[in-house]
């Protein structure tokens, strides 16, 4: 099978590349939460409250495209001999799952309208039409994670996010109302998908026999796997702000949203590290060196952003919601610290999503539950949020040790390993 090639110089092109995917990334996340916030200015509360709604489900969704993806990519570093084959079938999967997901929830319209509390028969539909290309991208996303096609991929993430928020903004401004902000979305989707045909096009494999380690049943069995232990994470990282709604009070669940979303931004921002270590966590020579540099480069951003927002937390408020939230203002270090937590918690989980584990998605499911009952006896906000922490943290700490034992074994094809 044809497998690509690196010039002499690609240690220095992959390291720039690997820079460019860490600006991509961050650039499809402000460009992304510009557009939010854009939307927010113009569509008012309520078109924005279905607006959100909407993203809300299709942020569920996109699980399905992320399981896809760390499954092209961790079969590609493992076997860089069958690269083709991967494509070819991962792809051709990709295509056929991003349909029946969008022509699930397209026929469950009236469904989605009714749990949305939507109104909109219109606007319901078009979360089922955004599901196709929102998954199928994750297939072509996980084709360039695991050839470490930086370069390729950084175009990818970038057609992310500015196509989104330049049509999405020119929509919204013609017709301020929830369905041309959530229509703008969906165009945004269609671009990196684009991006990924023509990156990918140049690959024609020649008809290949059939192997079972990548065959379509094994691929989609190692993606069902793979979603399910995001959807544990992602869980795990949403539960606080529903505590909050059935603990707190109506104000200070307020203030706990402001402050989680200091802790978004330290969970989003090291994303490019996840994206750039998977592939090496995947094999057995470089899955401890990528783990560790990963975590140590995750923490240490971390220790800045917990400090920018305990010595310049006036400046972070801005940010966060201004004086409207001021008296979460003290405690915006200890959401830095969550956010920190669940970054590098997020890196553990897709170390065990790299080396097929199963005992590590059963942990973050017993977290999960744990987190509900402990955090469900807070009182305040700061008690709310430093126990959430210290049960992520707790679980940061078990699943390191139990990577560190994993990491000795050699790299899986798949099967799971621990």
């Amino acid at each position: 099978m044809p497998v690509v090639t690196a010039p002499s110089s690609a240690g220095t092109r992959r390291t720039f590349d690997g820079g460019a995917v860490a600006v991509a990334t961050s650039v499809m996340n402000v460009a992304t939460y510009g557009y939010t916030m854009i939307a927010a200015r113009l569509v008012g509360p309520k078109e924005y409250g279905a607006f959100v709604a909407c993203l809300g489900l299709a942020l569920v969704v996109q699980v399905v495209a992320y399981g896809l993806q760390a499954a092209a990519a961790r079969r590609i570093a493992v076997d860089g001999g069958s690269v083709a084959t991967i494509q070819r079938v991962v792809l051709a999967l990709g295509a056929r799952v991003s349909l029946v997901v969008g022509v699930v929830l397209v026929v469950a319209t009236p469904l989605v309208d009714r749990l949305l509390n939507l109104d909109d028969l219109l606007l319901a539909s078009l979360v089922g039409l955004a599901a196709i290309p929102l998954t199928f991208a994750g297939a072509q996303a996980g084709v360039l994670q695991g050839e470490k096609r930086w370069g390729a991929l950084a175009a990818f993430y970038l057609a992310g996010g500015l196509p989104r928020l330049l049509v999405g903004t020119a929509l919204v401004v013609w017709r301020p109302d929830a369905t041309s902000a959530f229509l703008g979305v969906l165009v945004g989707l269609c671009f990196p998908v684009v991006v990924g045909w023509w990156v990918l096009r140049g690959r024609r494999p020649e008809p290949a026999v059939p192997d079972p380690d990548h065959s379509a049943r094994a691929v989609l069995v190692e993606a069902a796997h793979n979603m399910q232990a995001l959807l544990a994470f992602y869980a795990l990282s949403s539960v606080d702000i529903v505590l909050a709604r059935q603990v707190l009070s109506e104000h200070d669940a307020g203030l706990y949203a402001a402050g989680l979303i200091m802790a978004k931004v330290m969970l989003f921002l090291p994303q490019f590290v996840v994206v750039i270590a998977f592939p090496d966590m995947a094999t057995a020579d470089g899955r401890h060196r990528a783990l560790v540099r990963g975590l140590v480069l995750v923490g240490g951003l971390g220790l800045v952003v917990v400090a920018g927002a305990k010595l310049l937390s006036g400046i972070a408020m801005v940010f966060v919601g201004g004086a409207d939230f001021a008296e979460v203002e003290g405690a915006l270090w200890v959401f830095a610290v969550l956010g920190t937590v669940l970054a590098m918690l997020q890196l553990q989980v897709y170390a065990a999503i790299a080396r097929q584990g199963r005992r590590a998605v059963v942990l973050v499911w017993v977290a999960l539950v744990v987190a509900v009952l402990v955090g469900s006896r807070a009182t305040t906000v700061t008690e709310l949020v430093a126990t959430v922490a210290a049960v992520d943290a707790a679980l940061l700490v078990v699943l390191g040790v139990l990577g560190s034992r994993a990491g000795r074994r050699p790299a899986p094809s798949t099967a799971s390993v621990a």
